[in-house]
């Protein structure tokens, strides 16, 4: 018997949620990053580091200016990969892979009221991934944010929103020594996953 593979149970999301909160109280710096990748419709990549703000039985949420490079490759291209990588004392990977949705509005409003107020503002005042003049122009755009909902409520930028990574492939790699990593692929079908183990 593979007591490893066996321990890992048959959820591969469950288990990063397991290893996210032993991330946790490890100490980790932002233990919710991940790298994402993404690609145009002719295949060429782009990859960057976002936080990933929840888990649930279907995917991977996280939350972006849809008109950044990432939301309009996703628009036109809706798969992504992610990957978690937690350095010792844990030493852990996660890769997951699928496709890409948005976020009910609803959601997304949920997450964004329980953003710092500085952060809500900044995402009415950037631009992602535009041209900039000046680090001016963007100060200034955070100035009237700020001017335009003063003291009141600041309400979910319709160009913001939430997403969801649906894996059909899912990466778990523990380290080891000799670099004779323990590392095991689960793959997903109608809801269901089946697992193997890989050499590392």
């Amino acid at each position: 018997m593979d007591d490893w593979l066996e321990s890992l149970g048959d959820d591969p999301l469950a288990v990063l949620e397991g290893w996210l909160d032993e991330a946790r109280e490890a100490g980790l710096h932002e233990p919710e990053a991940a790298a994402l990748a993404t690609a145009t419709l002719d295949g060429s990549p782009s990859v960057r580091i976002v936080l990933v703000r929840g888990i649930d039985e279907l995917g991977l949420r996280f939350y972006t200016n849809y008109e950044s490079r990432k939301g309009a490759e996703l628009g036109l291209n809706p798969v992504a990969a992610l990957v978690f990588h937690w350095q010792p004392p844990l030493e852990r990977q996660v890769r997951a892979e699928g496709r890409v949705e948005r976020l009910a509005e609803e959601d997304s409003l949920a997450y964004f009221r329980g953003r710092p107020r500085a952060s809500r503002l900044g995402a009415w005042a950037s631009p992602q991934s535009r041209p900039l003049t000046d680090r001016e122009q963007l100060d200034r755009a955070y100035r009237e944010a700020e001017e335009r909902f003063g003291d009141d409520d600041i309400p979910l930028p319709p160009h913001w929103g939430g997403y969801r990574l649906v894996p059909h492939a899912m990466e778990l790699w523990q380290g080891r020594r000799n670099r004779l990593h323990d590392r095991a692929r689960f793959d997903r079908a109608d809801l269901l996953w089946s697992r193997v183990r890989l050499a590392p």
